[in-house]
């Protein structure tokens, strides 16, 4: 995978083209046009919309503004799932661009978290990463990175530079051939309409026997009803 530059570049570059429209019962002092941005699949939400915040608290009294959340079609939007996956969760069946209404009052503090800042976003990327490579590595690769590699792989993600995250996450990625590879796949499935946001288990990437694992196996093994019956 370390080696698959130009799949990795295409990946980091997915955009989803998005629409911000205010929520209709907002104050505001003359009418808020929509804002228009081509989204980041593997960023935040509450990394890229600066610009979106600025454009709408243009047209606001500073006393109708308090902390800005996103919502689509009534469903509040974590600010903690990546971009893409919000999107696939969501909205993968509807036309693009993609309709987001922006909020400012009465945030929904039972389904949502609150994120004043881009610390908070930072130390739960940080430990996603970390909680990856304990399953991985037993957490040696990240114990060994110095501070300053770690707030290059942040800053990479937050300011979108490929080649900067990349320097440090192809750490993340390689296996010591002593190893023979990973302890466990780091995973996570989502699922769009379940009272379990995510199933996430041990997961091995080879039999017993030596056979990989083919990510139709953990499928199988984790969620079968994903599955198709066999003919």
């Amino acid at each position: 995978m370390t080696d698959d530059k130009d799949v990795l570049r295409d990946v980091w570059f997915g955009r989803i083209p998005t629409c911000f429209t205010l929520y209709q019962d907002e104050l505001t002092e003359r009418e808020a046009e929509p804002y228009y941005l081509l989204l980041p699949r593997i960023s935040y939400l509450t990394l890229v919309t600066d610009k979106v915040k600025k454009h709408f608290q243009k047209v606001m009294r500073t006393e109708d503004i308090s902390e800005i959340w996103f919502e689509f079609e009534g469903i509040p939007l974590k600010w903690h799932y990546p971009i893409g996956l919000l999107f696939d969760l969501h909205a993968s069946n509807t036309s693009l661009p993609w309709s987001i209404t922006v909020h400012f009052k009465n945030f929904p503090a039972k389904d949502l978290l609150h994120c004043q800042s881009k610390d908070v976003i930072e130390a739960h990327f940080m430990s996603s990463v970390k909680e990856a490579d304990a399953l991985k590595h037993k957490s040696q690769v990240i114990n060994e990175m110095q501070k300053k590699d770690h707030k290059q792989l942040w800053m990479g993600l937050q300011n979108d530079k490929f080649e900067q995250f990349w320097a440090i996450n192809r750490k993340l990625m390689e296996v010591p051939p002593e190893d023979g590879g990973f302890r466990y796949i780091p995973f996570r499935i989502y699922q769009a309409i379940n009272e379990r946001p995510f199933i996430q288990k041990l997961f091995r990437p080879v039999a017993n026997d030596g056979r990989p694992y083919t990510l139709g196996d953990l499928i199988r093994e984790v969620c079968p009803a994903a599955v198709p019956a066999e003919a």
